[in-house]
């Protein structure tokens, strides 16, 4: 029980300053006025979702990638405010753009990261 409660901790500890940091930089970089830090750490998270998830970890491991760090790398909640926030701003094409390929393309990068570890 308590191994479960750690493994979670730390690795959403990681996740979530993984996140902070890729964000920030990507922010710094790229001024689009569109969620693009946050379409790309949820895409590469769905990448290693099904890559984390093919490797077939023993419980603990699985438990602090996925839950863990990826529960933490990854966010949904920034995703839906930020849909919320572009259609507040009537940027109809963007929100359809944002939804069409954070979904496709997520479920797309989780069965290439499923793939991708089934040959490693």
């Amino acid at each position: 029980m308590w191994l479960d409660v750690i493994s979670v901790a730390m690795g959403a500890f990681f996740g979530a300053n993984a996140r902070y940091a890729l964000s920030s930089w990507i922010k710094r970089r790229v001024t689009w006025d569109f969620p693009i830090a946050t379409l790309v750490i949820n895409l590469s998270g769905a990448f290693v979702l099904g890559l984390v998830i093919q490797l077939q970890l023993s419980f603990d491991w699985n438990l602090l990638a996925t839950t863990g760090f990826l529960g933490a790398f990854t966010t949904f909640s920034t995703f839906k405010l930020e849909s919320v926030q572009l259609s507040t701003d009537r940027k109809w094409g963007k929100v359809v753009l944002y939804q069409v390929v954070t979904y496709s393309a997520g479920l797309a990068l989780v069965v290439v990261g499923m793939f991708v570890g089934s040959i490693l």
